[in-house]
């Protein structure tokens, strides 16, 4: 059984190519279906893909690996060149996709180290494959181990202490534009988990006023509300943007609905006081032309990096028994999947056992029933079936016991009495 992660992430490509493979929730169980056909020469293949916006990554199960295939089929999926994807990509398998998926669920190789969001984000991405009906019990099995490990992490290590989050970033940077969060309008696109968190972490410096727009009113109206912001409609945002100071963007639109021309219009009218803006969509939500004008601060996902790596370095002592944790679970996974493997795994012979008892279970039974028909006392034909299971059990045993030389027919006894002999617990009693 061969396991399989292919990915792109923060530290692997720019932020525009991540940005053709960031697939909504929605959109994720279609795609699936689709790999999984794609893959009709592997049957039973299990299959899963991971999408935020640091990262797009796909876990696959099968009998024997296809990762030049999945990555092509990625590759299609994105409208991009094999050899660009490939440039930009890494392939991990076995052991080191497992390790991987541990290290994302502990939050080891996101951009904040020891963040939490992409535990939740990961759960979504299991949910999204079980939708499917592309998950699977192996890919499954790694998925519950990463949850399990992450939450030791977390638990046990101090990997998430001091950590400055997305939303903590951008008020950081725009404190460091305006003397006075307090006396700033701030405006807020999009009502997803991201923007309530940005939002809360504004709020809480009690800026002069707090507008949200979002493509749906209803649900950008559940969200204003918990801020005490007013609601705009995304249609009225060009010829408004003109009143915010601060703008803070995240929707998963697959286009800019930020444009050039609007916030040069918007400048205009603030007579080109500064204009503090924060991207955080991937693909983006603002053109990046925007970035060049000379009285807007336009920051990126990316841009955010440098400032959430502040204080890494304090939580860097917590790394090394995160990672020891996540060894540990590694080897326990990969021999989970030793003993499922048909090759010298010990669930097929299991299975073989199960299925040899179960033959001479019937045989028995047919040869009682018979005993009984014939007129037999019960507990004749008892004693008759417990000697007849008895002795099929046995045949082979007994006739290895009386094979082979001195030394083999020790070594076979040996195996024997611990197999047949052991002392009965009260539990088996």
């Amino acid at each position: 059984m061969a396991v399989w992660a292919l990915g792109i992430n923060h530290s692997t490509a720019p932020l525009d190519l991540r940005g053709r493979f960031a697939f909504a929730l929605d959109q994720i169980a279609p795609r699936l279906q689709g790999l999984r056909q794609s893959l009709s020469s592997h049957p039973g293949v299990e299959t899963a893909m991971l999408s935020t916006c640091n990262r797009t990554e796909i876990y696959c199960v099968a009998e024997q690996a296809a990762i030049d295939h999945t990555l092509g089929w990625l590759a299609h999926s994105g409208g991009v060149s094999t050899a660009l994807l490939r440039a930009h990509s890494y392939t991990l398998q076995d052991s080191r996709a497992a390790r991987h998926a541990f290290r994302v669920a502990s939050g080891l190789d996101s951009m904040v180290l020891g963040e939490a969001q992409i535990l939740g984000q990961m759960k979504d991405a299991v949910r999204a494959a079980e939708t499917a009906g592309v998950l699977g019990s192996t890919l499954n099995q790694l998925f519950q181990r990463s949850f399990a490990v992450a939450k030791e992490v977390r638990s046990s290590t101090e990997i998430g202490a001091h950590s400055i989050s997305m939303a903590a970033a951008a008020v950081r940077l725009a404190g460091q534009l305006f003397e006075d969060l307090s006396q700033i309008r701030v405006l807020f696109v999009g009502a997803g988990a991201m923007i309530a968190l940005c939002a809360t972490h504004f709020a809480a410096k009690n800026p002069l006023g707090l507008a949200l727009a979002n493509r749906t009113l209803e649900r950008g109206e559940q969200l204003a509300a918990r801020f005490g912001a007013t609601v705009l409609r995304l249609a009225d945002l060009p010829e408004r943007l003109h009143e915010f100071d601060a703008v803070i963007s995240c929707t998963a639109s697959s286009l800019p609905i930020i444009g050039l021309g609007a916030v040069e219009r918007a400048l205009k009218k603030r007579r080109h006081r500064p204009m503090f803006m924060v991207d955080l969509a991937v693909p983006r939500d603002i053109e990046p032309e925007v970035k060049a004008l000379g009285d807007v601060y336009l920051y990126t996902v990316d841009d955010l990096a440098s400032v959430v790596q502040t204080g890494q370095a304090s939580r860097q002592a917590a790394v090394a028994q995160a990672e020891a944790i996540i060894d540990a679970g590694v080897q326990s996974f990969m021999h989970w999947l030793a003993q499922r493997n048909p090759v010298g795994g010990v669930v097929p012979l299991i299975r073989q056992l199960n299925a040899q008892t179960e033959v001479w279970r019937a045989s028995e039974i047919a040869r009682a029933k018979k005993l009984l028909a014939k007129g037999e006392t019960p507990d004749a034909v008892l004693d008759a079936l417990a000697r007849g299971l008895t002795q099929k059990m046995l045949h082979g045993t007994m006739a290895e016991l009386r094979a082979g030389d001195a030394d083999m027919r020790a070594q076979t006894a040996q195996t024997v009495a611990r197999l047949f002999l052991r002392t009965q617990s009260n539990h088996d009693l």
